[in-house]
């Protein structure tokens, strides 16, 4: 079924972040048993930007490659899936790559990351002219920015060009997200994320977090959600919204999913989303995201359309939907339209056949 893109074109969106290359053995079978890979690139906040152009957005992703035909054919899959790549730096030897063996039932997915010395973990500040990156060709300012806390793990260049990124967006009046679940088995050059991922959060407005993500981050001693999200708007006065999810894992392949998000004043709740079977989780929390950036920037547009969130609730409602959908699509990254998502939204989750 051909997807059809919103009509109203929305501005530029920029994310910054690794692609990987990803190597999964077909028919569920495992690493000690594959012959052969099925390949596909992704990486947290390319996948993002990848939903966000599927919903009509001008979307653009800079990251580093190298220079050679890996490198190229990385390029030209983000440029297939709609991304402005005119932002993408070519240069060093390696591209990331990881192995995912995908779970089934009982038995739970694994993943093993071979990225060190990767093309992108070797990014210096100064590389990258954030100022032209977050500037629409009009000369106003890109809508948002997107980074997460898997960047400043790589290397303490990728931290430092990061943070020239958040200071450059909020000097230029761009909207920042920052997903800061921050894989702590990456960080292995001489930094702790405690001191890197606060100046991060210093300049972002919408961070995605659990309440134990901000307490091992911050230093809280919060009680609940709520408590963790009024700790950190007082300790960072730039934060208008803190999101997260929230699973309950029957098995590998049946999950439930809902989302919760904090606004200042409200916790704001979804219903629950039944998604059995699971097809491909990887990139569910990216497109809980993208759906959640969408909604909360049609919810601040009152002038777009017709189609604009009147409430939050809607926005955080269509962002778990798009999650959710995720899970039934193969691959990184979320892949579907602004109507599928709202089908599901509304309830529409028989799985009936659209003639």
């Amino acid at each position: 079924m051909q997807k059809t893109i919103s009509s109203f074109r929305m501005p530029k969106i920029v994310t910054f972040g690794e692609v990987m290359m990803r190597l999964t053995p077909p028919n569920l079978a495992r690493l000690s048993q594959t012959t052969s890979f099925d390949i596909t690139f992704g990486g947290g906040e390319a996948n993002v930007a990848m939903s966000l152009a599927d919903f009509g957005f001008e979307a653009a992703h800079v990251t580093r490659f190298p220079d050679h035909a890996l490198g190229h054919r990385a390029a030209r899959f983000l440029r297939e899936r709609g991304l402005d790549i005119s932002t993408i730096l070519f240069g060093g030897n390696r591209i990331g790559t990881y192995y995912l063996e995908e779970g089934a039932s009982l038995r739970a997915s694994q993943i093993v990351y071979d990225r060190q010395f990767s093309a992108f973990s070797e990014i210096q500040p100064g590389m990258i002219d954030w100022d032209q990156v977050l500037t629409e060709p009009s000369g106003a300012p890109a809508r948002w920015f997107h980074w997460a806390g898997i960047t400043p793990a790589l290397s303490q260049g990728c931290a430092d060009a990061c943070l020239e990124a958040v200071q450059a967006a909020k000097r230029l009046g761009v909207r920042v997200s920052g997903d800061i679940f921050y894989r702590a088995n990456l960080w292995q050059y001489g930094k702790t994320p405690q001191e890197i991922i606060p100046e991060l959060t210093r300049h972002t407005d919408l961070v995605n977090a659990s309440k134990g993500v901000l307490d091992l981050l911050f230093g809280f001693t919060s009680t609940d959600f709520t408590d963790a999200c009024r700790q950190l708007q007082a300790a960072f006065p730039s934060v208008q919204w803190v999101a997260d999810t929230n699973r309950i894992q029957h098995s590998a392949t049946h999950n439930d999913l809902s989302a919760t998000l904090w606004n200042g004043q409200t916790l704001l709740q979804t219903p629950t989303f039944t998604i059995d079977p699971i097809i491909d989780r990887i990139g569910g929390g990216d497109a809980f995201v993208a759906g959640l950036i969408y909604g909360l920037t049609r919810f601040n547009d009152r002038s777009a359309d017709g189609a604009a969130f009147r409430t939050e609730q809607q926005a955080l409602t269509f962002a778990v939907a798009a999650s959710a959908l995720k899970h039934t699509i193969s691959g990184d990254a979320n892949d579907c339209s602004v109507a599928e998502v709202e089908a599901i939204a509304s309830g529409q989750t028989s799985g009936r056949i659209k003639r």
